[in-house]
Protein backbone atom coordinates (compact mmCIF):
# COMPACT_ATOMS: atom_id res chain seq x y z
CA UNK A 1 0.00 0.00 0.00
CA UNK A 2 2.83 2.41 0.83
CA UNK A 3 4.35 1.95 -2.62
CA UNK A 4 0.97 2.70 -4.21
CA UNK A 5 0.72 5.91 -2.14
CA UNK A 6 4.25 6.85 -3.16
CA UNK A 7 3.49 6.19 -6.83
CA UNK A 8 0.39 8.38 -6.62
CA UNK A 9 2.41 11.11 -4.88
CA UNK A 10 5.08 10.96 -7.57
CA UNK A 11 2.53 11.10 -10.37
CA UNK A 12 1.01 14.25 -8.86
CA UNK A 13 4.37 16.03 -9.02
CA UNK A 14 4.17 16.84 -12.75
CA UNK A 15 0.54 17.92 -12.38
CA UNK A 16 1.30 20.63 -9.86
CA UNK A 17 4.51 21.71 -11.58
CA UNK A 18 2.77 22.10 -14.93
CA UNK A 19 -0.25 23.82 -13.38
CA UNK A 20 1.95 26.34 -11.55
CA UNK A 21 4.07 27.02 -14.63
CA UNK A 22 0.93 27.71 -16.66
CA UNK A 23 -0.66 29.87 -13.96
CA UNK A 24 1.47 32.82 -15.14
CA UNK A 25 2.79 33.69 -11.71
CA UNK A 26 -0.52 32.87 -9.97
CA UNK A 27 -2.43 35.28 -12.22
CA UNK A 28 -4.67 32.44 -13.41
CA UNK A 29 -6.45 31.41 -10.21
CA UNK A 30 -7.83 28.10 -11.46
CA UNK A 31 -4.44 26.76 -12.48
CA UNK A 32 -2.83 28.20 -9.36
CA UNK A 33 -5.42 26.46 -7.18
CA UNK A 34 -4.89 23.20 -9.07
CA UNK A 35 -1.14 23.50 -8.56
CA UNK A 36 -1.39 24.24 -4.85
CA UNK A 37 -3.98 21.50 -4.27
CA UNK A 38 -2.08 18.80 -6.11
CA UNK A 39 1.19 19.83 -4.46
CA UNK A 40 -0.43 19.49 -1.05
CA UNK A 41 -1.96 16.13 -2.00
CA UNK A 42 1.41 14.89 -3.26
CA UNK A 43 3.08 15.97 -0.03
CA UNK A 44 0.40 14.28 2.12
CA UNK A 45 0.68 11.04 0.15
CA UNK A 46 4.46 11.12 0.54
CA UNK A 47 4.02 11.59 4.28
CA UNK A 48 1.68 8.61 4.48
CA UNK A 49 4.11 6.46 2.48
CA UNK A 50 6.91 7.44 4.87
CA UNK A 51 5.08 5.65 7.68
CA UNK A 52 6.41 2.36 6.33
CA UNK A 53 9.05 3.11 3.68
CA UNK A 54 12.63 4.22 4.27
CA UNK A 55 12.89 8.01 4.09
CA UNK A 56 15.77 8.13 1.62
CA UNK A 57 14.20 5.61 -0.71
CA UNK A 58 10.74 7.20 -0.61
CA UNK A 59 12.06 10.70 -1.20
CA UNK A 60 14.31 9.62 -4.05
CA UNK A 61 11.46 7.75 -5.75
CA UNK A 62 9.08 10.71 -5.24
CA UNK A 63 11.53 13.20 -6.71
CA UNK A 64 12.59 10.83 -9.50
CA UNK A 65 9.04 10.18 -10.66
CA UNK A 66 8.29 13.89 -10.51
CA UNK A 67 11.40 14.84 -12.42
CA UNK A 68 10.80 12.31 -15.17
CA UNK A 69 7.13 13.30 -15.40
CA UNK A 70 7.89 17.01 -15.68
CA UNK A 71 10.65 16.38 -18.20
CA UNK A 72 8.32 14.18 -20.28
CA UNK A 73 5.68 16.91 -20.21
CA UNK A 74 8.31 19.40 -21.31
CA UNK A 75 9.40 17.17 -24.16
CA UNK A 76 5.80 16.78 -25.30
CA UNK A 77 5.56 20.59 -25.28
CA UNK A 78 8.54 21.02 -27.56
CA UNK A 79 11.56 20.93 -25.24
CA UNK A 80 14.65 19.08 -26.38
CA UNK A 81 14.32 15.32 -26.77
CA UNK A 82 17.97 14.68 -27.52
CA UNK A 83 19.20 11.11 -27.18
CA UNK A 84 21.39 12.10 -24.24
CA UNK A 85 18.47 13.71 -22.39
CA UNK A 86 16.26 10.68 -22.99
CA UNK A 87 19.04 8.34 -21.85
CA UNK A 88 19.45 10.23 -18.58
CA UNK A 89 15.70 10.18 -17.98
CA UNK A 90 15.80 6.41 -18.50
CA UNK A 91 18.62 6.22 -15.96
CA UNK A 92 16.44 8.04 -13.42
CA UNK A 93 13.66 5.52 -14.04
CA UNK A 94 16.12 2.63 -13.68
CA UNK A 95 17.22 4.13 -10.35
CA UNK A 96 13.62 4.41 -9.16
CA UNK A 97 12.93 0.80 -10.12
CA UNK A 98 16.16 -0.29 -8.45
CA UNK A 99 15.23 1.50 -5.23
CA UNK A 100 11.88 -0.28 -5.27
CA UNK A 101 13.65 -3.60 -5.78
CA UNK A 102 16.06 -3.15 -2.88
CA UNK A 103 14.11 -0.70 -0.72
CA UNK A 104 12.79 -3.06 1.96
CA UNK A 105 14.84 -3.34 5.14
CA UNK A 106 15.85 -6.83 6.30
CA UNK A 107 14.49 -6.14 9.81
CA UNK A 108 10.98 -5.92 8.36
CA UNK A 109 10.41 -2.29 9.42
CA UNK A 110 10.75 -0.90 5.93
CA UNK A 111 13.06 1.72 7.38
CA UNK A 112 10.47 3.11 9.77
CA UNK A 113 11.74 4.49 13.02
CA UNK A 114 11.00 2.35 16.08
CA UNK A 115 8.19 3.60 18.25
CA UNK A 116 9.00 4.97 21.70
CA UNK A 117 7.57 1.94 23.56
CA UNK A 118 9.76 -0.49 21.63
CA UNK A 119 12.81 1.66 22.34
CA UNK A 120 12.02 1.74 26.07
CA UNK A 121 11.56 -2.06 26.13
CA UNK A 122 14.97 -2.61 24.55
CA UNK A 123 16.66 -0.20 26.94
CA UNK A 124 15.05 -1.65 30.08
Amino acid sequence: MAWFLLLAAGLLEPVWAIALSRSDGFSRPGLAALGITTAAASFVLLGLALKSLPMGTAYAVWVGLGAVGVAAAGISSGESASPARLAFLVLILVGVIGLKAVGHQPDGTGGALPDAAATRDVQA
